[in-house]
């Protein structure tokens, strides 16, 4: 016979008794040879030796009861099961409203019981702790961490970083400047008084309801700030440069469909599509391998370090032709000289480019803009801009729309207006100032 604690206290969530068809309390009686449906009787019934269809009296039973204890004496499982429902009914910290739902123990036993077993007791706290593990484990390897609740930057007043936070405050968790700004103003002026027509009623009503849709668009659009860390700008950039190339391309197309699902989804869509490419390439390689006629791994290591030898001998020879190309060119010789000591250094020599004035002054090479802030939203003429003139892409953008705003006040702009707005090198805002006026950002006074 074995000691079974039922689910519930309530009889009416039980099947009644076969024999008796009466309401069943505990303890009463499980057959254990009968099934699937299960068949209870009630002791009365089962003293009597009840027999139905295929039960029979010396059929072998269950008695099934909850008082016992489980956690500590004088706690019966059922008392421990009527604790935490009426915690769940009154709420936490209703003491004296759970004892009085309870009736079997005081305000101070429910207390000190419920904060002893199940709010301070360390084998449910790790058992949490491990499952709340297995469950963040389970998706987000090597995922973008999604913490809204991470503390943001608090950069000072329109500082570069507070403006890429779109006026975000920290203290507030508010914008400085709401999307759709002046939607209250269609408002301001609207008064219901008893003497207005039905017409006039239903027009203000019709515009206290736009004004309605347009609230919700802007909570909708803060809700997809936070729900994604829009907020902290950069460090999600950070984050996503972790991907391949490939994968932040990915990203950067299906950025716009991340508003439709909820942040871990578009997590683990982006980290399903990283994972294809990675096996994607894998593939390819193990396929290089097959056709070579590689069928280890040993061999595999092999052919990949006679590979990188026939590179670097591929390489020795593109090499003498270039020096045999740029033999006669002085200029083109100094930069393929550069371009090689580049390559030595492990830096990539597209931006390594050295070039000598008429003068014989040495000039600095082009800026590198790999992983700068500002660089995915210029295009490739600013980009070109930038690494000539060797400013890093948010000041270029600063600088850039400080003019277009000046230019737009004042209808157009002199080169020395230019000068006067941007405190650098003369020569700097000459390129910049010709550039845009190239490009018909702005136009010349």
């Amino acid at each position: 016979m074995d000691r079974l604690a039922s689910f519930t206290n309530d009889p009416f969530d039980k099947p009644p008794c076969r024999g008796c068809s009466s309401y069943l309390t505990e303890p009463y009686i499980k057959c254990a040879e009968c099934g699937p449906s299960p068949f209870l009787l009630c002791l009365q019934c089962f003293t009597r030796g009840f027999e139905y269809k295929k039960h029979e009296s010396d059929h072998k039973y269950e008695i099934m009861t909850s008082d016992f204890p489980v956690l500590e004496p004088g706690w019966t499982a059922q008392e421990e099961m009527a604790l935490l429902e009426a915690v769940m009914d009154c709420g936490f910290g209703n003491w004296q409203d759970v004892a009085y739902q309870m009736r079997t123990k005081t305000k101070e036993e429910c207390e000190s019981h419920y904060m002893k077993n199940f709010i301070n007791n360390p084998l449910f706290s790790s058992t949490l702790l491990s499952l709340r593990k297995t469950k963040d484990s389970r998706f987000a390897e090597d995922a973008i961490p999604f913490k809204p609740t991470d503390d943001p930057p608090r950069p000072t007043f329109d500082s570069v970083l507070s403006r890429d936070m779109a006026g975000y405050m920290p203290a507030r968790a508010d914008f400085m400047e709401e999307f759709d700004n002046y939607a209250e103003w269609d408002l301001k002026d609207i008064d219901f008084v008893d003497d207005d027509s039905d017409i006039l009623r239903a027009l203000k009503l019709s515009v206290v309801d736009i004004y309605h849709s347009r609230l919700k668009e802007r909570q909708r659009r803060k809700k997809i700030i936070r729900d994604h860390g829009l907020i902290n700008l950069r460090k999600f950039q950070m984050l996503e440069r972790c991907y391949p190339k490939e994968v932040q391309e990915l990203y950067d197309v299906m950025r716009r469909f991340a508003r439709v699902v909820g942040p871990i989804e578009h997590d683990k869509f982006i980290e399903s599509h990283a994972l294809e490419f990675e096996l994607r390439r894998e593939i390819r390689r193990l396929q290089e391998y097959r056709k070579a006629g590689i069928k280890s791994f040993c061999s595999a290591k092999v052919y990949e370090r006679a590979k990188r030898m026939r590179e670097d001998e591929r390489r020795k020879r593109t090499m003498l032709c270039d020096v045999l190309q740029y033999i006669q060119d002085g200029r083109a010789c100094q930069q393929w000289l550069s371009k090689q000591a580049a390559i030595d250094a492990g830096v990539t020599p597209a931006v390594t480019t050295i070039t000598v004035s008429a003068t014989g002054r040495r000039s600095a090479p082009p800026l590198n803009l790999t992983g700068l802030p500002g660089t995915e939203k210029l295009n490739e003429r600013e980009k070109e801009l930038c690494q000539v003139v060797r400013l890093v892409p948010g000041a270029y953008l600063e600088y850039k729309q400080a003019l277009l705003n000046e230019c737009r006040r004042q209808g157009g702009l002199r080169l020395a207006q230019a000068r006067a707005l941007i405190k650098i090198d003369v020569n700097k805002t000459r390129k910049i100032y010709d550039f845009l006026i190239k490009e018909g950002y702005i136009t010349k006074a």
